[in-house]
């Protein structure tokens, strides 16, 4: 591991500002744009042929369930917005009628790439190595018979078929579901048109046993005759409907919050169309049909040449033929949890220190996991505190919480019901919770709680002690194998008394809570942020070490864009680690060339939030689970907390300075465009970590 170096000091003392406009639009990317380039940089890693086969497959997948997420959230956004006033602009300068036109021109341009590069390039590579994708046309009788069979069998008795006529209404097509569009024609010549829903609990691709696989839609459509019997079938083509997931928030006013998410989930089924996706051969008289029942027009239209929905070819990613992956991966345990299975062990390790964690090169389920279960089991603890963003179906930390409170321990989780897309999952353990007799509390309507804290309550002589854990990421087992997360364990008294606090103001009707060692937004983070990055500036101007160096998820938040030019204008060297969406401009003389913005997208997703200030030679780091973004500044309950030990701080230094210099992985942001060496045959930074771990 590097050692921390000292910053050179900024510049020359006091640097006089160049004479821009913070102000202007012309410094800020826009949103939506500046994401779609993130899912150009995912969509990269499927062109790139350094990696295997089938993590290329992956990441075609991953693009393609990005790009739904897309139209259901930021689509179904602008449209709501462009129905008040379509001239509205945002702090770039764009329209709302600009950015829906230009950011639906951006989606079919990446869909058309998709669909030509699972086509013309992954498609034929699969068949070279043994995984083909057949018609069922091209099957011999033996084949079909079998396959017939396993139609009447296993798929028929789910199918049903829908018909429009007089006698019977346009179906409700549910929102990202495949469906078949069949054209009809009875007896006295009048042609109908009907929907037939692909089951979405049957695999997309039957596997046909011999490393072949035959698209399941092509099975259903074989055999229409069985469905409309006596009527002619004409033909059929694949159809998709993407909805919005714009369907409102709940207000201060609800009285039943987790009744009113539910009511929330229904309407997110029945939202308005924000796309159709459809086969190029798709007849014109039932485009035009779906297009008028379900309110679009033409430039709605996603229209598809091979393969309608390639989030589903992630069942192939997911095969395992080792040779096409990246390898199997088993994540360190670290050296001080390696003896901490026997009870007392582990608190007696966190009295003595504070321990970093970083999965998933260091196992989630032997450090977090372990710390929530001994706690159920350890007769000495007497509470556990807990938030729930999203969790996995299976949790065991959750099995471990509904345990505790079977033994008598007062077990309190606050549950996020508003979690995008993750609601019912919550909902449905937040039932489960309660009938095992843990105090269950729902985040405010108005603020998500998205912080991850966990708080245990133990009787030790002389007194009460507290253990604390402040992670990155979610309590969620199953995305800790591919996220990149860090999570702090401490037993410091200010740090335990301020979630206290916390956790009073998260359960109760306390005031907002008023913290000392933890940054909690919103009530200070942007405020401690603000003066952090301005004693930056002081440090800058008086010949002192100047230098900031964040990792976040995405930089969308303009007063912090804002905060961050001023601080490069007067000598601060600014160094960015964002994921996704970024709306600073770098690179730019006089205004951001202090500024350098660099992008890790691999095998495993970046999620981990790290905030470093220099300090003019006293370093502070942080870590915590908020980006930069106003909802999480201002909209969110998020927890930032200090960590201080000296080995501690040199591993995160040590992740910055691994990410901002990787060639492999990391892309790099001039201005407004984003670039990456793609001949670098380097260990990128997610490798070069497996190989590192454990690390403490």
């Amino acid at each position: 591991m590097t050692t921390q170096p000292s910053v050179a000091v900024a510049g020359d003392g006091a640097a006089t500002s160049a004479p821009f406009d913070l102000d202007a639009p012309e410094w800020y990317a826009n949103r939506e744009l500046s994401w779609l380039d993130f899912n150009d940089r995912v969509l990269a890693e499927a062109r790139d042929r350094r990696n295997p086969l089938l993590e290329r497959l992956k990441f075609l997948a991953i693009t393609g369930s990005n790009l739904d997420e897309f139209y259901a959230k930021r689509i179904g956004w602008l449209r709501r917005l462009a129905e008040t006033d379509r001239s509205q602009q945002t702090l770039d300068g764009m329209t709302v009628a600009d950015q829906l036109e230009e950011s639906k021109r951006r989606c079919l341009a990446m869909r058309e790439e998709l669909d030509t590069l699972w086509a013309h390039d992954l498609r034929p590579a699969l068949a070279a190595a043994g995984v083909q994708i057949v018609s069922y046309e091209d099957l011999d009788d033996a084949q079909q018979a079998e396959l017939a069979e396993h139609f009447k069998r296993a798929i028929l008795p789910i199918l049903t078929p829908l018909v429009v006529d007089p006698a019977h209404p346009f179906p409700f097509i549910s929102g990202g579901s495949l469906s078949l569009a069949v054209g009809l024609r009875q007896r006295n010549g009048m042609t109908r048109f009907a929907r037939v829903k692909v089951p979405p609990n049957r695999p997309r691709f039957v596997d046909l046993g011999d490393g072949r696989f035959v698209p399941l839609e092509e099975v259903i459509g074989a055999h229409l005759g069985l469905l409309f019997a006596g009527v002619e079938v004409i033909g059929w083509h694949l159809i998709r409907v993407l909805r919005s997931a714009e369907v409102g928030t709940p207000g201060e006013a609800a009285e039943d919050l987790r009744e009113l998410i539910e009511s929330q989930i229904e309407q997110r089924r029945l939202a308005v169309a924000v796309a159709l996706e459809c086969s190029a051969r798709l007849p014109p008289l039932h485009r035009e049909l779906l297009l008028d029942e379900l309110e679009l027009d033409e430039s709605d239209v996603i229209e598809v040449e091979h393969l309608v929905d390639t989030a589903d070819l992630m069942q192939l990613a997911t095969l395992g033929v080792e040779e096409l992956t990246f390898g199997g991966f088993t994540p360190a345990i670290p050296k001080r949890f390696a003896n901490t299975e026997e009870d007392g062990r582990l608190w007696e390790t966190l009295r003595e220190r504070d321990l970093l964690v970083h999965h998933p090169y260091e196992s989630f389920d032997a450090t977090v996991v372990r710390f929530v279960e001994q706690a159920a089991r350890d007769p000495q603890v007497l509470a556990i505190k807990q938030t729930l963003y999203r969790t996995s179906p299976d949790s065991p930390i959750l099995e471990a919480l509904m345990n505790a409170a079977a033994k008598g321990k007062q077990v309190a989780v606050v549950v996020e019901l508003t979690a995008r897309f993750d609601e019912a999952n919550n909902i449905e353990w937040a039932r489960k919770l309660e009938e095992a007799g843990v105090h269950i509390a729902y985040g405010s309507p108005d603020l998500k709680v998205h912080s991850k804290i966990s708080l245990v309550v133990r009787d030790e002589p002389p007194g009460v002690r507290l253990y604390a854990h402040i992670g990155t990421g979610n309590y969620n087992s199953g995305t800790a194998r591919l996220y990149t997360d860090i999570g702090m364990f401490t037993s410091d008294e200010a740090i335990g008394s301020d979630l206290v606090t916390v956790f009073n103001h998260l359960t109760g009707s306390s005031e907002r809570p008023v913290t000392n060692e933890l940054i909690v937004a919103p009530t200070i983070m942007r405020s401690e942020f603000e003066w952090r990055v301005r004693r930056e500036i002081e440090h800058a101007r008086a010949g002192r070490p100047a230098h900031l160096a964040f990792k976040m998820n995405a930089l969308e938040d303009r007063d912090s864009v804002r905060l961050l030019y001023e601080a490069a204008q007067a000598g601060v060297e600014v160094d960015l680690i964002v994921r996704g969406l970024c709306r600073l401009r770098p690179g730019i003389p006089g205004l951001s060339d202090r500024i350098r913005v660099v992008s890790v997208i691999g095998r495993f997703l970046e999620h981990a939030r790290i905030y470093y200030f220099a300090n003019g030679g006293d370093p502070e780091y942080f870590i915590g689970s908020a980006d930069l973004m106003k909802r999480n500044l201002d909209e969110r309950i998020e927890i930032i907390a200090p960590v201080r030990e000296p080995d501690l701080q040199a591993h995160l230094w040590h992740v910055l300075q691994t990410q901002l210099n990787d060639q492999r992985q990391g892309w790099r942001l001039d201005d407004q465009t984003w670039t990456r060496d793609d001949a670098c045959t380097e260990v990128g930074v997610h490798a070069g970590l497996m190989e590192q771990a454990p690390f403490t």
